[in-house]
C-alpha cells in the first residue's frame, strides 16, 4: 500500500528540546509524514536556526503558532496536522488554535497544565474537525497490547491489584538545565511535578492495560530537593469499583534508577509482569503454574517493525503513536470509521484529573478523595 505523506507542523521542540527530536523521528519512522512547517522556539533568531537546522523553509517558519495555525489553514498545501512539543502550560492555547483551524493535533502529555483547561480542549475537540492525540507512547508497545487483550478476555480473572511505578534520578539534585527548570516551575508546568511528568504516564498505562479508572485515591507527595515548588516524588493508594486496589509509585529522585517504568496486574487466577528496560518481555503467571516468558510472537507483530529478538523500544513505540494517528486522519478525511487504540482527549482529562485528585489529597494529609470532581 502506498500513502502521501501528510503535511506536518510543529510548535516547541527546536534546539536543545530532546522530545521534539523524539517526535521528528517518530513521524518520519514509517515516512508516514513530512515535516514542512513550525514555531519551534520562543525567540525569533533561535527559531530561524531551529528552523534551519532540521529543513524547514523560512516562508514556512513562524515566530508566532497562533499566526501559524491561521494562515497554514489558509493555504491550498499548509498542514494537515500539528505536533505540540511545548512545556505544558503551551498545550492549550496551541491545541485549540489547531483544533478551530480543522488542522489535527498530535500533542505531547500532559494534555493541559490545568483541569480546567483539560475540560475546555475537550469541549473544544468535540466541536473540532480535526482529531486529537495524545503522546501515551507506552501504550502503543506491543506486549502492552497483548496484556491488555489477556485481562480483557478474563485470562487473569477478576483484577484484585494494580502496581504500577516509574522512577528516575535525574531530578536528585538541584539543577539549572531548561528542561529541569520549567518542570519545577509551577507556572509553567502546573501544580503536578513527578505526578505530571511521568506519573500522568503511568496512571495511563496502569489505566490502559488494566481497563479500569480508580474512583478514589489518596497521595502522599514530597519535594525533596530543598527550594522545589512541585513534588519530586509520589506514593499513591487507589481504588477501584469493582473493588481492585492499586498503588502507584512516581519518583525523580531515586538514585540509581533512568526510566524504571514497571507495571503488575493480578487477577484471582493469574498475574501480568512487565518493564520498560526489557520491553519485549511480558511474564504470565497462573497460580500454581511456572512463570511463562511470553516475548514477540504472531499475536505482537503488528506492531513491529523487525523479526524478534531485534530490540525495539521507545523510539518505535512513539512511531507506532504516529502511524496510528496518520491512519486515522487519513480515515477522518476520507469520512470511514476507523476503530483505534490511540490515546486521546479522555486520556488526556483523566490525566489531568489524577493530578488534581492528588493535589487535593496530599493538601489533606493524604485523605481519600473522588477522582474527577475537583
Amino acid at each position: 500500500m502506498t500513502h502521501t505523506p501528510i503535511r506536518l507542523g510543529m510548535v516547541g521542540g527546536g534546539k536543545g528540546a530532546m522530545i521534539g527530536n523524539v517526535h521528528r523521528i517518530a513521524a518520519r519512522l514509517d515516512n508516514r509524514f513530512a515535516l514542512i512547517a513550525g514555531a519551534l522556539s520562543t525567540t525569533p533568531e533561535r527559531n530561524a536556526e531551529s528552523a534551519a537546522e532540521i529543513g524547514i523553509a523560512p516562508e514556512r517558519t513562524y515566530d508566532d503558532f497562533a499566526v501559524m495555525a491561521r494562515e497554514e489553514a489558509a493555504r491550498p498545501d499548509g498542514i494537515e496536522a500539528v505536533s505540540i512539543c511545548t512545556p505544558n502550560h503551551v498545550h492549550f492555547p496551541a491545541a485549540k488554535a489547531f483544533l478551530e483551524a480543522g488542522i489535527h493535533v498530535i500533542c505531547d502529555k500532559p494534555m493541559t497544565s490545568t483541569l480546567e483547561d483539560a475540560r475546555a480542549l475537550a469541549q473544544i475537540a468535540e466541536e473540532a474537525r480535526a482529531l486529537f492525540v495524545l503522546t501515551h507512547n507506552y501504550s502503543a508497545y506491543p506486549q502492552l497490547r497483548l496484556a491488555r487483550e489477556m485481562i480483557a478476555r478474563g485470562d487473569l480473572g477478576p483484577i484484585r491489584l494494580v502496581q504500577v511505578e516509574y522512577a528516575q534520578d535525574w531530578l536528585a539534585r538541584p539543577s539549572d538545565s531548561k528542561q529541569a527548570a520549567w518542570r519545577g516551575d509551577p507556572k509553567k508546568a502546573g501544580a503536578g511535578g513527578s505526578i505530571g511528568d511521568i506519573g500522568t504516564h503511568a496512571f495511563q498505562l496502569a489505566r490502559f492495560v488494566s481497563g479500569m479508572v480508580p474512583e478514589r485515591l489518596a497521595a502522599d507527595l514530597t519535594s525533596f530537593v530543598p527550594g522545589r515548588a512541585v513534588d519530586d516524588n509520589a506514593q499513591i493508594m487507589m481504588r477501584y469499583a469493582s473493588g481492585a486496589k492499586g498503588a502507584l509509585w512516581c519518583s525523580q529522585v531515586a538514585p540509581g534508577t533512568e526510566n524504571g517504568l514497571k507495571l503488575r496486574i493480578y487477577g484471582e487466577t493469574a498475574g501480568i509482569e512487565w518493564a520498560h528496560e526489557t520491553p519485549e518481555t511480558l511474564w504470565f503467571t497462573k497460580l500454581g503454574e511456572p512463570a511463562r516468558k511470553l516475548r514477540r510472537g504472531a499475536e505482537t507483530m503488528a506492531g513491529s517493525r523487525v523479526p524478534p529478538g531485534h530490540p525495539e523500544g521507545y523510539l518505535e513505540g512513539f512511531a507506532n503513536i504516529y502511524a496510528e494517528a496518520a491512519c486515522a486522519i487519513r480515515a477522518r478525511q476520507a469520512g470511514q470509521p476507523h476503530e483505534t487504540l490511540l490515546p486521546g482527549i479522555r486520556d488526556g482529562v483523566e490525566g489531568l484529573e489524577f493530578i488534581d485528585a492528588c493535589i487535593r489529597s496530599a493538601e489533606a494529609d493524604s485523605a481519600w478523595v473522588e477522582v474527577g470532581h475537583g
